[in-house]
């Protein structure tokens, strides 16, 4: 996978792994389960190292409903260089449903 960028791989045990990356950062990130109550909380904390390799909360992933009421998830994280806001989807020629590409739309 590392010839990849900008994607987001749901794993085993509710874990997720990815990619963040334009011309002016690059971040391999990591996701943990967030168990709440509140049906508008996140459903990942995302996190990613620092330049001196500590890990650092950078933004969430929220599971959402479309129009028509099907499931989708939107993420939001603090890059270093501004907010990213993106829709996960579907990553272009690939056949695992658990990779999903990063959609950018702000």
């Amino acid at each position: 996978m590392t010839d990849y960028a900008n994607f987001i791989r749901f794993g085993e045990n509710n874990t997720l792994t990815g990619n963040i990356a334009s011309i002016s950062y690059d971040l391999d990130i990591t996701g943990k389960e967030n168990r709440s109550t509140n049906p508008d909380a996140p459903v990942y904390r995302l996190f990613a190292k620092s330049p001196r390799g500590r890990q650092v909360e950078i933004g969430a992933v929220w599971q959402r409903k479309n129009q028509s009421g099907g499931d989708y998830y939107s993420l939001s994280i603090n890059t270093g260089h501004g907010r990213l806001n993106a829709n996960l989807g579907r990553y272009p020629g690939q056949d695992d449903e658990d990779l999903m590409a990063v959609i950018p739309w702000d």
